[in-house]
């Protein structure tokens, strides 16, 4: 599939890392580096637009090397962005840690996926339905 993209930050354009991955890294495109104190949050730039076929979205993640190294992760994960969406990608990162922590330009903030998805149409009933589970939720299925 081909996305138009527009790069107006200082850095490549994001890639797949292997063959196999789903998601590829974005990174930060700052003048200056971030420093995310514990708990405190920051919207960081990517200087990236990209422009979506109908139909599909781009997921925006937690990268897992960020998380368990140093507890950073994304407010709204995963964020969406639509396909008629145009404005610069901004990722909202999150020091989950007891330290500080610096987001330096470059660096590789969160990874991102581009998925198709459907519209759903709603069919109003009156009731659902019978499933094994019924309304069991969290932790419902307990432990085997």
């Amino acid at each position: 599939m081909k996305v138009k993209i527009v790069n107006q930050s200082k850095h490549p354009l994001p890639e797949y890392a292997t063959p196999y991955s789903a998601g590829m890294d974005l990174r930060a495109n700052i003048d200056a580096p971030v420093t995310l104190k514990p708990l405190q949050r920051a919207l960081i730039p990517t200087g990236i637009h990209i422009q979506l076929p109908e139909g599909y979205e781009a997921q925006i993640r937690p990268r897992s090397g960020l998380a368990i190294k140093h507890g950073i992760s994304l407010v709204n994960t995963p964020g969406t962005i639509d396909a008629d969406y145009r404005g610069e990608i901004r990722v909202i990162m999150v020091n989950l840690s007891a330290e500080d922590f610096v987001v330096n330009d470059g660096e590789r903030i969160c990874q991102m996926v581009i998925a198709q998805h459907s519209h759903a149409e709603w069919e109003e009933v009156g009731e659902l339905d019978e499933t094994e589970r019924g309304a069991g939720g969290f932790g419902h299925t307990g432990k085997k």
